[in-house]
């Protein structure tokens, strides 16, 4: 990357992979509010927290001027969270229709917990319910987009691991409705499955509904996986190997990273 340096949030990148920055910043929410309006080609914002209420997010997506944003849609921590409330639910959507966020441009992020390939039957079956429940929420929140790291195989092999996360996904479009899968590339640490853009293809192969099923790129997890887009011309070339390897239909989001560590590192810093 042109700068190693760790951005202390992640910023959400949705509808293209091409930053498009304005000129003007704006000096107040009524100016942040009309930028939201306005014909803008991409959309940036950061992870923000969901601390006093889930519709708080929105206000503190806002503050920072930012035109989309990622969360939590619970607990990182906890196999087992509070139930949303109805209540809540509609505080954020009123909250989201008042600052003109559109739903496509708001990317909730999964539980850490979560590993839809794990070999181990115990944490498959609760990460499977785990997803079920998430998508549950993004249809309560009105949401369209739910990211999640795809797994890891442990003691399994890949081949296996990738069958059981398409398992974990095609259960749960059953069980819900609408909301796209969109899975995360990896930097390759570990067993975890998404490091290659093959990995994640195969995925999406063995998923039945293709129009529920999605990427989210990781520029930190691409630089670690070994795609250096440090030089002149490295995005480009990433994005081209993504497109042979995915196809750009099915990119819906960008996790907008710096790397602390080398490329093909395999590190996640």
């Amino acid at each position: 990357m042109a700068s190693q340096r760790k951005r202390s949030k992640k910023e959400e990148i949705t509808d293209s992979y091409e930053i498009q920055c304005s000129d003007e910043q704006p000096s107040d929410t009524s100016s942040r509010e009309d930028a939201r309006e306005s014909n803008l080609k991409k959309f940036i914002g950061a992870h923000v927290s969901i601390s006093g209420g889930i519709w708080k997010a929105v206000d503190s997506s806002v503050a920072m001027g930012g035109h989309a944003f990622a969360l939590f849609l619970g607990s990182q921590r906890s196999w087992t969270r509070p139930a949303l409330t109805s209540a809540a639910a509609d505080a954020f959507k009123k909250n989201c229709t008042k600052h003109g966020f559109d739903a496509l441009h708001i990317l909730p992020h999964g539980s850490y917990l979560m590993n839809c390939g794990s070999p181990k039957e115990d944490v498959f079956c609760k990460s499977q319910a785990m997803l079920v429940d998430e998508l549950s929420r993004c249809s309560a929140l009105g949401l369209k987009l739910f990211n999640f790291h795809p797994g890891a195989s442990i003691d399994s092999s890949p081949e296996k691991c990738m069958e059981k996360i398409a398992q974990a996904i095609n259960h749960a479009h059953q069980q819900t409705p609408a909301v796209i899968t969109v899975l995360e590339n990896m930097s390759g640490q570990g067993s975890t499955i998404g490091g290659q853009f093959s990995e994640l293809k195969t995925i999406i192969d063995r998923v039945r509904d293709k129009t529920r099923v999605g990427v989210c790129l990781d520029t930190c997890h691409a630089f670690a996986a070994g795609y250096d887009i440090s030089p002149p011309g490295g995005v480009k070339n990433m994005l081209d190997e993504f497109h042979c390897a995915v196809g750009m239909n099915y990119l819906k989001a960008i996790h907008l990273n710096d790397s602390k560590a080398r490329a093909l590192s395999m590190l996640n810093k």
